[in-house]
């Protein structure tokens, strides 16, 4: 089976990617083990992202923001930042001339509206279930066997599999992981009072805690925390659980009741030297990690995919797309943002993370100093929106 492009891992960047490529000349197989589930009713995905602006006008360029479901998606119009010694950071759209900060969505529904519209693409097959087997970087092409002996080829193979990304350990590409010690733990709840539209965000000695406003009386929460912490919240029973976040967020939606079960999740920084080789390139979680406490994971896989998939397209018709000099444009495209984004978060995580009284008193001093600054703020916002 020949291809232009293999894409290993039908994920939200690496579906987007597929999408991207509509209008293209190229033919694209993308290889997933498990086509994904669209959440409906109370099944809300405990998996939750914060799309920003800038994505969300990627994804409507490539048809897919107009066919989700508008009543499970929430905007952000105000964020609550604040420190862990009475420091404290205000953002808000209208101030800024927003309409929105950033939109709050299941990853269940956006990989499920990426899938059937790549299903619906003439130029992409979706060969699911499909597990790779192996990988042979050739000088030609690439070749990809799958588990059950079916042979795939193609100019260019992408690497969109994730953090553990198998296609890159194949390849022998090594990259340097960076443990926070930390989890992310997740749930979602009902509230007793309003979000309006809040995101707010506590640095506590604990580590970082944001809720994220879903639909109606609903939030998302991220608790990154110490390791052996996570692990003691996960073990607690479901009330219990319930009462140390509302706690932890001082109440500040009053009583909370549990609609999704809290799950956990390992945090890293992982850095890759290079995300484009002869015939293989990497995008999203499989090019690089970032601690959750900015919220931009997601939107880093979209760019990877806006960018690669420009990339491609521009590419004239004889030069080969799996060369390694002409996808170097997309490489160099992509490197400014993601190594910013990776500083910022690790030297915030740092920052938060060192207990001496004169490094707190320094960060919440920071905080407040900039909240006091509206153009900094202004540039913020506008950077974190794209």
């Amino acid at each position: 089976m020949d291809y232009d492009l293999i894409i290993v891992g039908g994920g939200l960047a690496g579906l987007a990617l597929a999408v991207g490529l509509r209008r293209s000349r190229l033919r694209v197989a993308v290889v997933e083990a498990r086509a994904p589930v669209r959440p409906t009713g109370w099944d809300w995905d405990a998996r939750i992202y914060a799309v920003s602006p800038a994505n969300a006008r990627f994804l409507d360029t490539i048809g897919i923001w107009q066919h989700l479901d508008k009543g499970r998606i929430a905007p952000v119009r105000h964020m609550s930042v604040q420190g862990d010694g009475g420091g404290a950071l205000e953002f808000s759209a209208y101030a800024s001339g927003v309409g929105e900060l950033a939109w709050i969505i299941e990853s269940g529904q956006l990989q499920h509206e990426l899938w059937e519209t790549a299903k619906r693409q003439g130029n992409v097959d979706l060969l699911c279930p499909a597990t790779p087997a192996s990988l042979t970087l050739g000088d030609d092409a690439a070749t990809l066997e799958l588990a059950d002996r079916r042979t795939l080829t193609a100019k260019l193979v992408v690497a969109a599999d994730g953090a553990d990304s198998w296609t890159r350990t194949a390849a022998g590409i090594e990259v340097a992981f960076q443990p926070y010690d930390q989890m992310g733990v997740v749930a979602n709840f009902a509230t007793e009072r309003p979000h309006h539209g809040t995101a707010w965000q506590w640095f506590r000695p604990d580590g970082v805690l944001a809720y994220l406003p879903l639909p109606g009386n609903q939030i998302s929460i991220v608790w990154s925390t110490p390791t052996g912490h996570a692990q003691e919240l996960l073990a607690l029973e479901p009330a219990v659980f319930t009462e140390r976040v509302a706690v932890a967020g001082h109440l500040q939606l009053g009583r909370l009741d549990l609609i999704t079960p809290p799950a956990g999740f390992p945090l890293r920084l992982m850095r890759a030297p290079k995300t484009v080789f002869p015939r293989l390139a990497l995008i999203g979680d499989a090019a690089h990690t970032i601690h959750p406490l900015s919220g931009h994971g997601i939107n880093l896989g979209f760019q990877d995919a806006r960018s690669l998939a420009e990339t491609l397209v521009e590419c004239p018709a004889h030069v080969d797309c799996g060369d390694a000099h002409w996808l170097r444009r997309h490489e160099r495209a992509r490197r400014e943002e993601v190594v910013a984004l990776q500083s910022v978060t690790h030297g915030l995580q740092r920052l938060f993370g060192a207990p001496q009284a004169p490094v707190a008193a320094l960060r919440n001093f920071g905080m407040n100093f900039v909240d006091r600054l509206p153009v900094i703020k202004d540039v913020l916002v506008r950077y974190a929106m794209g």
